[in-house]
């Protein structure tokens, strides 16, 4: 494939006010720039979108596979065919957002600003293997990071039990 302009494999769109369709016992995420906001009834979108801020967070784009609902401080974006939504959140993940932005107070970014940066696509294929290889580090991350949490508790208890002298070594 190579150098394209972001705007030729995707449409970024915008969000939607959500006080209509929110519900307390929504289906569907209402994400905006700083993560989940609740839950609506209806989508605004059902396919894989990468997200990224239109104003606030606009250097931490989102990953969504399932519908959602973006507020609209936070576009998301309709991808053609042939590109891996996974890949492109992640090269997303390396732009510098900041650079692009068209505010002197709350960070801002334009929906053409995006479609116009130039960014390097290889095939469909390679994408994919891409994608899939940070998507495997991703989770061995996220499995490290468990286990670590796990252990800190479990030295929690110990500590506290030594400590306390509810467990005497002998």
């Amino acid at each position: 494939m190579g150098d394209e302009e972001i705007g030729g494999v995707l449409k970024i769109r915008h969000g939607k006010d959500q006080k209509q369709v929110q519900s307390s016992n929504g289906l569907y995420p209402i994400l905006g720039t700083g993560g989940l906001m609740g839950y609506a009834n209806n989508y605004l979108y059902n396919k894989p979108s990468v997200l990224i801020g239109r104003k606030g967070t606009i250097d931490k784009p989102q990953y969504m596979e399932t519908p959602f609902w973006t507020v609209d401080t936070l576009f998301y974006s309709e991808i053609s065919e042939n590109y891996s939504a996974r890949f492109i959140f992640y090269l997303f993940q390396q732009i510098e957002w900041k650079s692009f932005n068209e505010a002197s107070g709350v960070p801002s970014l334009n929906a053409k600003t995006i479609e116009n940066i130039e960014v390097s696509f290889p095939s469909f294929g390679e994408q994919n293997r891409i994608a899939k290889v940070i998507y495997d580090f991703e989770k061995e991350i996220k499995l490290a990071d468990s286990k670590l949490q796990k252990f800190k508790l479990q030295k929690q208890g110990m500590m506290q039990a030594l400590l306390t002298g509810k467990i005497r070594l002998v």
